[in-house]
């Protein structure tokens, strides 16, 4: 005779009849132009790429627009409140520098921590602190979540390389984002792997993209220098939507205790190429060894991190993705980065090659390529409850009269392509 706990919590099965169920159209929370929506709200999106390509910038660019109202989609025209939840940057040396000079309302967006009593402040913990999040969300009217990078915030029961463990944590999460309505963004990283899929390429189990309604994924060209983000994963919407290229610029920002040079990301428009192609361009060998990886490698760490960086932070990353400290060594010459005292007392720091501005004795990154540095934009700082924008807002289509974002903006655009009359004649 079998003896049962009735101590223990039983399980039963919920039916829910279809007909009970009202059907609803997908929301946008980021929708370039009309029936080109990106990101969706109340879905969990990944952000993906290799280090240094610019999706740690996305997240922070991301936060700025919604922080302004300037996002086309559900939220544009009202600015909203954003939590930030970042595992391994310095709030104060690296995030607020770069949501300043990416335009951000700083009093809208909140770093998002957890507080144990047994041992204080602590990074948050999924699933264990979802439905706190989720509380946090509806009392402060959040429009979003971003979590960089994803695969740190898993509790440390759980494998992120096996679907069961990684179901588990995230599930709770997906289901929190449906309740709340809220864009969840996840920012992931690329394995070695040699394969052409950049959903596949993502760290860790499969189950991150198959939670994921979303992926975008980041890549620089090694043909052309340029920077692509494509949309590889879209379940909601159409998955036939241009690649967008983009640059990271270096911006000087003014702290009381001087200038922080960041990066932010700028987008430059459409891209005939795809992250896809980028991972399947063939690679000469003989031409491009170890340590022209590692160059290449190098400038991308750099050029996002806004040109700069402590040189045991450069290591130990590049070791972390598979580069030694000799070849890393090797390859700095190569990339043109020199090594500078930070200071008295400090370490020191590898920069990319560096120019004179025209301003003195002040220098600046200069990074080859497309992603050109700014010296001559101005600083900006903190001004009453909300900071400068150095991001134009976006304007109206002159066709459909809706937003246009950004990217369109960035190049001169005055219609979304879609409504460009000359396209539609020509086609």
């Amino acid at each position: 005779m079998t003896e049962w706990d009735d101590t223990a919590p039983q399980r039963s099965i919920k039916l829910t009849s279809a007909a009970s169920i009202e059907p609803e159209p997908v929301v946008w929370a980021w929708e370039p132009e009309p029936n080109g929506g990106r990101i969706p709200a109340g879905a969990l999106t990944l952000a993906a790429g290799r280090e240094g390509t610019g999706k740690s910038s996305f997240g922070i660019w991301l936060a700025a627009r919604l922080s302004c109202g300037e996002l086309p989609g559900m939220f544009y025209g009202t600015p909203k409140n954003v939590f930030y939840a970042a595992v391994e940057d310095s709030w104060s040396r690296t995030l607020v520098p770069r949501l300043i000079a990416a335009g951000a309302d700083l009093e809208r967006v909140f770093r998002v921590d957890a507080f144990d009593t047994a041992h204080g402040e602590t990074m948050i913990s999924l699933p264990m602190d979802v439905s706190l999040i989720e509380k946090a969300i509806a009392e402060y009217d959040v429009a979003a979540l971003i979590v960089d990078p994803l695969m740190s915030t898993l509790g440390s029961s759980t494998d992120a390389h096996r679907t069961q463990d990684v179901r588990q944590a995230l599930e709770p999460l997906v289901r929190m984002a449906e309740r709340t309505k809220a864009l969840t963004l996840g920012i992931a990283h690329f394995n070695k792997g040699n394969s052409t899929d950049a959903s596949q390429l993502i760290s860790g189990s499969g189950a991150f993209k198959d939670l994921a309604r979303a992926v975008m994924a980041f890549a620089r060209d090694r043909e052309t220098e340029e920077q692509v983000m494509t949309q590889t994963k879209n379940s909601l919407g159409r998955l036939d939507l241009p690649s967008l290229s983009y640059c990271i610029e270096g911006f000087d920002v003014d702290t009381p205790k001087g200038t922080a040079n960041v990066g932010r990301l700028v987008f430059t428009g459409v891209s005939e190429r795809s992250v896809e192609d980028t991972l399947a361009a063939p690679v000469d060998r003989d031409e491009l060894g170890e340590r022209d990886e590692a160059v290449a490698w190098l400038v991308d760490y750099l050029t996002d991190q806004g040109g700069e960086a402590s040189a045991g932070d450069v290591i130990k990353a590049a070791e972390k993705d598979g580069f030694s400290k000799r070849t890393l060594q090797r390859a700095r010459s190569k990339a043109g980065v020199q090594s500078q005292k930070s200071g008295f007392g400090k370490g020191w720091s590898w920069v990319l090659n560096v120019t004179e501005n025209g301003e003195g004795d002040r220098k600046v990154p200069k990074v080859p390529g497309p992603t050109v540095l700014a010296p001559s934009a101005p600083s900006v700082a903190p001004t009453g409850n909300r900071s400068l924008s150095v991001v134009a807002d976006s304007s109206l289509c002159t066709e459909c009269k809706t937003p246009l974002d950004p990217v369109h903006t960035a190049v001169g655009e005055t219609t979304h392509p879609t409504c460009d009359p000359g396209l539609r004649e020509a086609s």
